[in-house]
């Protein structure tokens, strides 16, 4: 189990944000067993547990999944005894250092009834995963070109203090606009009236939206790997007690 971490020191909230998060703010959008927990399966595909180096918390991860189920989870690279790595993928983690935040005139609050265009959206653009009541986690917020929807960013992990920046998004017919730079000041503008603090996640490999992370003012914190598991059911349970 390996994750980098850039910054040496005692271990912080945002090294483990979605057990934070389900165990904090979100703990409505929790099932949880033990030292497990994942979000309902219709608001996110993220799976946590307490401590990946734990025995007790794969043991309430099988319970959770139940034998052949799978879970998304972050930091680890090899999975313990009656697990299997189906398959990983690196992102990074990036803090709010400098970030402008401030509202903006176009942006409109999206929410249920905007699910189908945002979806859609959401399709054609593949900033990572969303399901239909993803956005019930915090304030989606749009802009709209002749009635229809073009860009997108909203709030999704919320661990204590901090709010994930998440679903930044552009229509190809209308980027090069600064669009995405406009939606994500004015997330973090509600996230900072708040008294918290933005982050974000990308994939690693996605220069251009690190870069555009960079320029706008947030900071590479962590570099981690994501991995989807498989419970082989070979597990034993007895851990637990």
């Amino acid at each position: 189990m390996s994750v980098t971490t850039l910054d040496a020191g005692p271990s912080h909230i945002l090294d483990n944000p979605a057990w934070a998060a389900l165990t904090g703010p979100h703990v409505h959008f929790a099932q949880r067993i033990g030292h497990a927990a994942r979000y309902h399966q219709d608001v996110a595909p993220f799976y946590a547990v307490s401590d990946e180096d734990d025995p007790r918390a794969w043991a309430d991860l099988a319970r959770l999944v139940g034998p052949g189920g799978t879970a998304s989870v972050r930091g680890v690279t090899e999975a313990p005894e009656g697990w299997e790595v189906v398959r990983t993928g690196h992102g990074v983690q990036l803090v709010d250092t400098g970030l402008r935040a401030e509202p903006d005139p176009e942006a409109v609050r999206l929410g249920p009834d905007d699910v189908p265009e945002i979806l859609g959206l959401v399709a054609r653009t593949q900033p990572g995963p969303y399901l239909p009541r993803t956005v019930e986690l915090g304030t989606y917020l749009g802009i709209r070109h002749q009635g229809r929807l073009i860009a997108l960013a909203g709030e999704r992990l919320h661990p204590p203090g901090w709010t994930e920046i998440s679903a930044v998004c552009t229509d190809p017919d209308h980027r090069g606009r600064g669009l995405a730079t406009r939606l994500i000041r004015a997330v973090a503008a509600g996230i900072k009236e708040r008294g918290e603090r933005p982050f974000l996640h990308a994939v690693a490999t996605n220069a251009n939206a690190i870069r555009l992370y960079e320029s706008i003012g947030f900071t590479l914190r962590r570099r981690t790997v994501f991995s989807l598991v498989r419970h082989t059911g070979a597990a034993s349970l007895e851990e637990t007690a």
